[in-house]
């Protein structure tokens, strides 16, 4: 099991270079293509080899002052990268934030200490896990089922509370369902949900869409249906 999070000691530095020259970025991010092979070359020449040790370099402020005077490098460039490293692994969304949950089965689980979905995931990876934790908390197996499918949503880069909903109620409720999509397809159904719901102010545009695809394929297939 690879647990909530994706193990970024386990992402080669080579891996993630190739990641990047077919990822589909945001206009601001993609920067993050320029050089790529003389900048992860260059992080390679001084032993870097993995995604984390990265990641640990790019967060002490003195070795970041030291690789922005790398000619290949910049500042602004190292700054957006680590961003862009730090979004795959997503902020947990909060189990009182979801709508159509029960309020006295988020009082049940805040008693346990489980408030958001990184403390409910390993509670629920399997159906024995949840049928314990439904005899634990008394909380209906719908209810924990529905927060299981959450929970899985909310493993996706930049999946927040409303566009896990979103997805919920399109029956693209589980990270397999979610990297079997077809980006087009998925991008007018969720506009028309949008638009008949109004989960956002603005449409969504297709490149997040296809930003999703792509991020929900890179998130391991864990829980068990």
């Amino acid at each position: 099991m690879m647990g909530y999070y994706i193990d970024l000691e386990k992402v080669t530095i080579d891996a993630y270079r190739i990641k990047l020259e077919s990822a589909y970025l945001p206009p601001s991010r993609r920067v993050l293509k320029d050089q790529l092979e003389e900048r992860f070359g260059y992080f390679k020449s001084i032993g870097i080899d993995n995604v984390q040790a990265l990641v640990q370099v790019l967060k002490k402020k003195d070795r970041l002052e030291e690789l922005s005077n790398v000619p290949c490098l910049n500042a602004d460039y190292l700054k957006i990268l680590l961003r862009e490293i730090n979004s795959t692994l997503p902020k947990p969304n909060k189990i009182a934030d979801f709508s159509g949950i029960p309020e006295d089965a988020v009082m049940k689980l805040e008693e346990i200490g489980i408030k958001n979905t990184v403390k409910l995931y390993d509670k629920v990876l399997t159906l024995s896990d949840r049928q314990k934790l439904a005899h634990q908390t008394g909380i209906g197996d719908a209810d924990i089922l529905k927060l299981t499918k959450l929970t899985d949503l909310s493993r996706i880069k930049w999946v927040g509370v409303a566009f896990a909903q979103m997805l919920y109620a399109l029956e693209v409720d589980t990270v397999e369902k979610a990297s079997k999509s077809d980006p087009v397809e998925l991008h007018t159904r969720i506009n028309q949900l949008n638009k008949e719901k109004g989960f956002y102010k603005a449409s969504i545009g297709l490149n997040d869409i296809r930003i999703f695809v792509d991020a929900a394929k890179e998130t391991p297939i864990e829980v068990e249906y």
